[in-house]
């Protein structure tokens, strides 16, 4: 089984560039409606569909395309979009170099409520006025990047930024608030980077707690009041989710798989994975391999 796709660069024919944006129907009409097969990318990437039909496939959960969606795929997820038709609206691509160039720090992406790269990431459904609001402002990036004005990058960060506190504010769980929720936004930032380093063998809520030197409840209320779930259940998705990946794109055993992510017995680990998907690791290949 080949490993799935990885597009390192925002885009293929210029190395150094750092954000693209493109329309959806031209992105049909190059590749004839051909579907590409599920990928991953090294940078952040932005859907905003004014009309669509078919499904979009982000980490193993599918998602019905639709008219006034707003899709978020943060860096290194695995997704996939199925069109039956063509669609209509546009997809931007950014890297973290770009968020740097432009002034939008690391610790904003983090605070907003848009980007969650692990377990459920559906799309945004904003109202028919708000998703106009989101346009505009896509459409005033999609000019200015073909354009030649003065300072055209910096034009095109504010119109960014612009548009992710509209699709933030949209989210009824994580209004932008950076002053007052900054310690908040501060103890999130640091509880993500710290499970992506040691998700493999910490499992618990009181290791990462401790790393953090604050108590286990705060943690959980803390990560819950911003994301929507508990930090064991973001350890759990974080887990999860890789596991499915090594599980769909490799040959990887499931025995391999549960030493990789510590656990004592590739039972233990079954059994993990089943009261988190209610389907054994050999089930899941199954089905996935033959839809």
């Amino acid at each position: 089984m080949k490993p799935v796709k990885t597009y390192q660069r925002v885009n293929t024919k210029k190395e150094d560039a750092t954000f693209a944006i493109s329309r959806m129907e031209d992105i049909y009409d190059k590749h004839n409606g051909k579907v590409d097969e599920p990928h991953r990318h090294n940078y952040f990437t932005v859907l905003i569909i004014k009309q669509a039909s078919g499904e979009h496939k982000i980490d193993f959960k599918s998602y019905a395309l639709a008219a006034h969606q707003v899709y978020f795929v943060a860096p290194g997820q695995v997704h996939q979009v199925i069109e039956t038709e063509k669609s209509f609206g546009y997809v931007m691509t950014f890297s973290n170099q770009f968020l740097v160039a432009n002034s939008i720090s690391l610790a904003f992406i983090d605070s907003l409520n848009l980007f969650q790269n692990y377990g459920h990431s559906p799309p945004l459904l904003p109202e028919e006025k708000q998703h106009q609001k989101i346009a505009s402002y896509a459409e005033n990036i999609l000019e200015l990047f073909h354009s030649e004005s003065s300072m055209k990058q910096l034009s095109i960060g504010a119109f960014l930024k612009l548009l992710l506190i509209e699709c933030n504010n949209i989210c009824s769980l994580n209004p932008v608030d950076t002053d007052k929720d900054s310690a908040v936004n501060n103890v999130l930032r640091d509880f993500k980077k710290i499970v992506n380093s040691d998700y493999r063998r910490e499992h618990s809520t009181t290791y990462y707690a401790n790393r953090l030197h604050i108590s286990p409840d705060h943690l959980n209320r803390t990560i819950k009041s911003k994301i929507g779930k508990t930090a064991k259940e973001y350890i759990q998705a974080r887990i999860i989710t890789e596991a499915k990946r090594l599980l769909y794109f490799t040959d990887v055993t499931t025995k391999e798989i549960a030493y990789e992510f510590g656990f004592n017995e590739p039972a233990n680990f079954s059994a993990f994975f089943k009261n988190c998907t209610q389907m054994s690791p050999t089930t899941f290949k199954k089905r996935e391999v033959n839809i």
